[in-house]
């Protein structure tokens, strides 16, 4: 599927525009799972103020989406319309430390933030190794890992609305919640300052092993997957659920339920988004009528059926 081409009228709109506008990109690439259609126009800022001048300028109606590196995505087989939004390293991928504050712009990939903490000595961020994500996303979903949270590190984080304004967001201001921030959703997460303890580098380097042996051993991280399915219902293990009900192993199509962790779906060679989302849909219905308990996607569905 192809969308209309709007990417001139946007620019004949933004005459001062400095980021990469693409017609009709493919989005399966930039996703983990590599399955989906186009983004109708992907947009990839230069920097903040780049960003904050093209939502100050785009038409109110054209819907926008922000994508990281894809871990934690599903894009349906029929693309997405309106704009999608990804961060360059370039502009928004610089890590630094400061005392016991680390600051991150939205791209840097979470495990960068831990190991750029690790070499400065500051503990309490070895969560962010198990995370393969960048720091946008684990502001939006409140990321976690291995008993801790965003919430438990951040200071303050900085975005921008809909209307191009920039905000600065203490940690209160989140909303944090289970896998969730309060924020209104249209705005676009740019960089994050977090604080941890000064430690023994020994004892952090450790903890980041750790964390990386607990992945290797119980996730099937080399496989074309989402990363956790579904959140853990409270007092509960979705994959216990998930497992209870049959469905280690389950296969959609091209899509099967990991047989290592089966809170996790895998793209076998050929699935397609529709493949991986009715794989997912299928382990809800038969949770629910094995255990009455309802399970909700923790993994994000963008765009259009084919």
């Amino acid at each position: 599927m192809t969308f209309p081409d709007i990417t001139l009228d946007l620019k004949a709109a933004m005459p001062g525009l400095r980021g990469r506008l693409l017609a009709n990109q493919s989005l399966a690439e930039l996703t983990w799972f590599r399955v989906g259609g186009p983004a109708q126009v992907l947009f990839t800022p230069s920097d903040e103020d780049d960003l904050a001048y093209f939502l100050a300028h785009l038409a109110a109606e054209l819907p926008v989406y922000v994508v990281g590196v894809g871990s934690n995505l599903i894009v349906r087989d029929g693309g997405m319309p309106g704009v999608v939004i990804r961060f360059s390293p370039r502009g928004f991928g610089d890590v630094a430390a400061d005392g016991d504050i680390v600051g991150a712009g939205a791209a840097a990939l979470d495990k960068r933030v831990a190991e750029t903490a690790a070499a400065a000595n500051i503990g309490g961020l070895e969560f962010f190794f198990g995370i393969p994500g960048t720091i946008g996303g684990a502001l939006r979903m409140n990321a976690g890992a291995n008993g801790a949270e965003t919430k438990d590190v951040l200071v303050e984080a900085t975005g921008v609305g809909r209307d191009g304004k920039k905000h600065t967001f203490e940690n209160a201001d989140m909303k944090f919640a289970y896998r969730n921030s309060g924020v209104d959703a249209s705005v676009i997460f740019t960089s994050a300052r977090f604080r941890g303890l000064i430690g023994a580098p020994e004892a952090i380097r450790a903890r980041m092993n750790e964390v990386q042996n607990h992945r290797e051993a119980a996730q099937p991280i080399r496989e074309k997957t989402g990363g956790s399915t579904f959140k853990n219902p409270p007092g509960n293990s979705a994959w216990k659920l998930i497992e209870a009900a049959g469905c280690r192993g389950l296969r959609v199509g091209g899509a099967q339920v990991s047989e290592m962790h089966c809170n996790f779906l895998i793209n076998m060679g050929t699935a397609t988004g529709h493949d991986i989302e009715t794989l997912g849909e299928t382990v809800r219905a038969r949770v629910k009528e094995n255990s009455g308990i309802e399970l909700h996607w923790e993994i994000k569905r963008i765009g259009i059926p084919a």
